[in-house]
């Protein structure tokens, strides 16, 4: 890894696996369901086709981040996916790393109107 003390705005902490738009959505809905959420349930959560959620939830489990189980209710086949232990730790600290990111940026945005300064 590059030394990041001269480059503060390269952003090394976002996790490139979490931070895709989709990814991210699948993440928050998750976090904030600690059982776990049905397939059908995220897609609609998500604004989803099935192949699009089929695939990121591919690249979400591949990385640990998520548990898929597959089985029946009524017959009828289920999904449910819900955060692993390392997928939580790794969205919280994705999570920090964010806020940190906005707060920088609103200090810098304050900063400017209050000088009424125009971004170089």
């Amino acid at each position: 890894m590059t030394d990041t003390s001269n480059a503060p705005y390269a952003f090394e902490g976002l996790d490139r696996v979490i931070h895709e738009k989709a990814r991210l959505g699948i993440m928050t809905s998750l976090i904030s369901h600690p059982k776990g959420l049905a397939f059908t349930d995220l897609k609609k959560l998500c604004d989803l086709t099935d192949g699009n959620l089929s695939r990121h939830i591919s690249v979400l489990q591949e990385a640990g981040l998520i548990n898929v189980k597959k089985g029946y209710l009524n017959n009828k086949p289920h999904t449910t996916c819900a955060l692993t232990a390392k997928g939580k730790k790794q969205f919280l600290k994705y999570l920090d790393v964010l806020e940190g990111i906005v707060e920088n940026a609103n200090a810098t945005a304050k900063s400017l109107k209050a000088t009424n300064r125009k971004p170089a």
